[in-house]
């Protein structure tokens, strides 16, 4: 990832819409648009049973550390915790297997955080991330907390707003099938891993009738400078996640990505650079957004080659093979923006 943070990407996004050659009602317009994204948050429910990994998760994709990041135990909740990362918050409940009772609280707090609404109305929670144990083959009762807990209370377009993330891969079968000189999994293990997702998707489809789309991923560990391990496909965990966020909150993610970690970013199944997926996903909402409601006439036509210059040179240096006409441009304005992002 790049070295640059969210206040940077929205002073150069006013400082290129005020000193375009554009009238001052379109300069206005965007201008309220790029404010409206600046308030933006996102709330992310993150739970799993004990031991998933939701912790090493968190720290290790958001650059934070859960044991000293201004942790606080939500009094309406009380046993689901807090975590305030800028305009990120991350809702992290324990998932169900502690025994009868506890489980009945459990569900309960996380039934009552799934129906609060924000101060627009909507659903607080944008998506619930469910951590599996990838380690083990006992997923009852991550079954039960997703199909009779979650999806069940998620609302219209559930499989919008659930993730379903299978972490420690590397000992899913004791260790013994990863490499850990290339860090990734033999092919014994891949097949396993594969038929474990399909087995995932295929118990909550039967159960709820909503499609998912499992990942595996291994979170990583550093115990010493001599004995760590980076992550495996925690980069495509990342991607995923900011592609179940709706579009305007997704240059939130901005401030708590670790831009200066690429053992993050280097190792997935698929060898793709989610890095620059995840870059590419950002220069859609600024163009998306900024331009919301803004007529497509000629005038924005002749100020396109100059608008959003600086933010252009920061956001767009590796966007490869970002094409096509996003957010309403006329199909004239398609190799403006491509020149905009430097490809």
């Amino acid at each position: 990832m790049t070295d640059f943070d969210r206040e940077d990407i929205f002073a150069n996004l006013e400082y290129d819409v005020q000193h375009s050659d554009m009238s001052e009602t379109l300069k206005n317009k965007m201008l309220t648009n790029i404010l409206h994204l600046r308030d933006q948050k996102i709330n992310i429910m993150i739970t799993g049973a004990t031991g998933s990994g939701k912790s090493s998760t968190i720290n290790a994709m958001f650059n934070a550390d859960v044991a000293k990041v201004g942790v606080g135990v939500d009094p309406e909740t009380m046993s689901i915790e807090k975590y305030t990362l800028h305009n990120l918050v991350l809702w992290d409940s324990p998932g169900l297997g502690d025994g009868k009772e506890a489980d009945n609280r459990h569900a309960r707090n996380i039934i009552n955080k799934l129906a609060e609404c924000d101060t627009n109305g909507k659903a607080l929670i944008d998506l619930v991330l469910v951590i599996l144990d990838g380690s083990t083959r006992d997923l009852g009762t991550s079954y039960e907390l997703i199909n009779q807990v979650i999806i069940p209370n998620l609302g219209p377009n559930k499989a919008d707003r659930i993730l379903v993330a299978i972490n420690q891969c590397d000992v899913a079968m004791k260790g013994k099938h990863w490499d850990h000189e290339k860090n990734m999994p033999d092919p014994v293990l891949k097949e396993f891993l594969d038929e474990k997702v399909q087995s995932v998707r295929r118990r909550i489809k039967e159960g709820t009738g909503v499609d998912v789309e499992p990942i595996y991923y291994s979170a990583g560990y550093k115990e010493s400078e001599h004995d760590k391990q980076n992550p495996y496909n925690l980069s495509k965990l990342l991607y995923y996640i900011v592609q179940h966020t709706p579009k305007e909150k997704r240059l939130v993610y901005i401030d708590n990505v670790p831009n200066n970690k690429p053992e993050l970013w280097r190792d997935n199944d698929d060898l793709k650079d989610y890095s620059n997926e995840i870059k590419k996903t950002w220069a859609e909402t600024v163009i998306e957004h900024v331009t919301s409601g803004v007529e497509t006439g000629a005038e924005i036509g002749r100020s396109i080659g100059g608008l959003f210059g600086k933010t252009g040179e920061m956001i767009g240096g590796a966007l490869g093979g970002f094409v096509g006409a996003v957010g309403g441009f006329i199909s004239g304005a398609i190799s403006t923006i491509g020149s905009w992002f430097g490809f």
